[in-house]
């Protein structure tokens, strides 16, 4: 077995550009998601290190005794990130000339041509799902008979093999828990609506809907709902209480979790068994969602210690959402809001602005649907038209944008790229920093929010925190224009 290097590699300060991660940029509240789709084909090569810099606060100067020894390097890239990753790569070549390195990540797997046309310090990349092509390669496999990558042939010719078969035994693969305890500092890993510590990891791959804008269902994750044994989850799920019990909290990681409503409903009973939404249980679950959750279900799920839901509302506008085809309606979104608060269920709320049809009116209109459903928490994201996805073919045959990979300030923050000729990328920019302030500056939201803090002394040290982060945030976007 190759010695192997698993590598989130040195970015800008505070960029979050994990695998989890569903924009690769800075936050308006520092947050890191674990590198869960590097930390899964670790999990399967023996003697195999990972290493996530940036959320370690790691530089080059920090790691590069990392590489000397290993024989297969593998850096996960994202469109914002790639030059960076691509320089890390070169670095690699220079003080490690014989390592194998390849690339993985939505990027190369959808521009694999271009991805190792830009240096030959990049040997290989890999396409779609990539857990046992990795582990192929690290067997010794020659490349050239490798399912599932391009390379670079001894000629340094580029070379496409046949396409690798999705995984459909989900089972097969390790639980990733174990590989963040093993290299991982978990406190490093936080997000502004999530307990602390939290551990994140996948039950699924895959999602049925059809979000123009999503990344990963459109390029590697595939819209085929495939899921690991309830069985398989628990054992994971022990494993955390057990091994770190310092985790106040198990994020569910998948897509959309609720999709398949008896599963849920069958792994909120799993959890209960296990002691999950018992009084004095030291831990809880969440998940990502979709609004359109029935009750009874959300019902399962809370007796089963469910918290809260991420989940992505993106307009409120119901034009907006047929065009992205998002499959929901804002009379089923009210109602399944309405629920979660009835049942206690905690929401962090997603929005999207500059989506196509988006004119000020619809801002608008998202901004009072955003205040009136009421999340205890919201990310106000601009739209985001990554290669690989129908949002960003969409974009460059309207002219709404140049196609370009700069989708990020040079600190690593998002920008605004769509620009429509009733709605400039300007108005959209600045509309962000609008909605999160009529939001939040609320009266009932800030005594909601002051509330929280004078209950839990250490919620009230992450909220001053998180308030200098956002007041930061806010001046770094008037820096950028």
């Amino acid at each position: 077995m190759m010695r192997s290097l698993f590598l989130q590699a040195p970015s800008f300060d505070g960029y979050d550009g994990g695998a989890g991660a569903r924009y690769q940029m800075k936050r308006e509240v520092r947050s890191f998601w674990y590198p869960t789709w590097l930390a899964q084909p670790a999990a399967l090569i023996e003697g195999s290190k990972l290493i996530d810099a940036p959320a370690h606060d790691l530089g080059w100067d920090d790691i590069k005794h990392e590489v000397d020894d290993k024989d297969l390097i593998i850096l996960h890239t994202s469109t914002p990130s790639f030059r960076q990753d691509v320089h890390t790569a070169e670095l690699i070549r220079a003080r490690n000339p014989k390592a194998l390195i390849g690339l993985i990540g939505a990027k190369v797997a959808v521009e694999t041509q271009k991805s190792l046309e830009a240096s030959t310090a990049v040997d290989f990349v890999c396409r779609n799902e990539f857990d046992f092509t990795i582990l192929d390669i690290a067997k010794g496999m020659p490349l050239s008979e490798v399912h599932g990558i391009s390379y670079r042939d001894a000629d340094g010719s580029i070379v496409h093999n046949k396409d690798r078969a999705v995984i459909e035994d989900m089972d097969s693969l390790p639980f990733v828990s174990p590989i963040y305890k093993r290299d991982l500092q978990i406190e490093k890993y936080f997000g502004g609506y999530l307990k602390h510590p939290y551990v994140s990891f996948y039950t699924g791959r895959g999602c049925k809907s059809r979000c123009t804008f999503c990344l990963w269902p459109q390029t590697v994750g595939g819209h085929n709902y495939r899921t690991r044994s309830i069985g398989h989850v628990i054992e994971e799920v022990k494993y955390v209480l057990e091994a770190m019990p310092e985790v106040k909290e198990i994020f569910f990681d998948d897509d959309t979790l609720t999709d398949n409503a008896p599963r849920i409903e069958e792994l909120s009973r799993a959890l209960g068994e296990l002691g999950f939404g018992k009084p004095g249980f030291r831990v809880s679950w969440s998940c990502n969602a979709k609004a359109n959750v029935p009750r009874k279900t959300l019902e399962a799920m809370k007796a089963g210690g469910c918290r809260l839901l991420l989940v992505g509302y993106e307009s409120g506008n119901q034009q907006i959402l047929h065009n992205i085809k998002k499959g929901l309606r804002t009379d089923v979104a009210r109602q399944f809001t309405k629920d979660c608060h009835e049942l206690g269920i905690v929401i962090h709320g997603t929005f999207i602005l500059g989506l196509p049809g988006e004119t000020e009116e619809t801002i608008e209109e998202t901004i009072n649907y955003a205040k009136e459903i009421n999340p205890h928490t919201i990310q106000v994201s601009l739209a985001a038209p990554y290669p690989g996805t129908f949002l960003f073919k969409q974009a460059t045959e309207n002219g709404w944008f140049d196609g370009t990979d700069h989708l990020l300030t040079d600190g690593g923050n998002q920008i605004a790229q769509l620009s429509y000729p009733h709605l400039p990328s300007t108005v959209i920019f600045d509309k962000v920093e609008e909605f999160y302030k009529r939001f939040y500056f609320r009266p009932s939201k800030i005594g909601s929010i002051v509330w929280e803090m004078v209950r839990d002394f250490d919620m009230m040290k992450r909220r001053l925190r998180e308030g200098v982060e956002f007041f930061d945030f806010l001046r770094r976007r008037k820096e950028a224009t």
